[in-house]
């Protein structure tokens, strides 16, 4: 269950809403009918009209007088929002959609990442090795569930973002763990995918021993699996270098 749903008939509303805005079935520009969404979604008017300032402070939805309350265009949505990012996965489903966004957050993984484990080579602390080698280990240890590599997977990536001991990195994992989460659940679930502990335990390796120019390297290569898995569960060529400094998320 989603973080959203779990807040009762409030964040439900929340959810439903703002999957019907993202997937267009309610698109931009269009005038929302408050009595008939009251209706349908069985809420009170108060717990709709709250609902909407969660999506409003987003950037999805604005409500001006003699309009009423009406949704924004794409462009004004705050697309790095966790909720926004995590809403557009919601469905757990691989569409061309999905593909491209998953494609966007990997070039976006491939900017930041490659610079951040330089950092973390430079900065890194033995608690910081501590969690990178648990979260390596539980990668090794899951048996084959696709849910127990996923979380894994984002521990090893969290922890890395940690390491750099810079606030603001630390908080691209907010950014980024939705896509990461739908990208591994797909890879996961699927016999393509290499093995990523050898991947992960080169970066965390060159982390260990300070080399930041050997930790760049090892996450590029780790970030060119993650295109070739991905690309092979969907059967599709992707572009895997990584010279632009753009990569699917891994």
């Amino acid at each position: 269950m989603t973080p959203y749903a779990r807040r009762g008939v409030h964040g439900q509303t929340v959810e439903t809403l703002a999957r019907r805005v993202l997937s267009g079935e309610i698109p931009e520009g269009a005038t929302l009918d408050l009595v008939a969404l009251q209706g349908e979604l069985d809420v009170s008017l108060t717990a709709l009209r709250e609902s909407l300032k969660v999506l409003a402070a987003k950037g999805m939805v604005d409500a001006r007088q003699k309009r009423g309350t009406f949704v924004r265009p794409r462009a004004d949505w705050n697309l790095l929002d966790a909720d926004v990012l995590r809403w557009q996965f919601a469905g757990g489903t691989s569409s061309d959609a999905d593909l491209g966004l998953l494609r966007n957050l990997g070039e976006v993984r491939g900017i930041v990442e490659p610079a951040a484990v330089r950092l973390a080579a430079c900065r890194r602390t033995d608690a910081d090795l501590a969690e990178l080698e648990a979260a390596l280990a539980a990668m090794g240890d899951g048996g084959g569930e696709a849910a127990h590599a996923v979380e894994a997977d984002l521990a090893f990536h969290r922890a890395l973002l940690a390491a750099t001991h810079n606030e603001l990195l630390e908080r691209m994992e907010m950014v980024i763990e939705s896509g990461l989460a739908h990208r591994d659940q797909i890879v996961h679930s699927s016999p393509h995918g290499e093995d990523p502990v050898p991947s992960h335990r080169a970066v965390l390796d060159a982390v260990r021993a300070r080399d930041q120019d050997a930790a760049e390297a090892a996450m590029r290569a780790l970030l060119d699996q993650a295109v070739r898995d991905l690309d092979k569960v969907h059967g599709t060529p992707g572009d895997t270098t990584t010279d632009t400094k753009g990569a699917e998320a891994k």
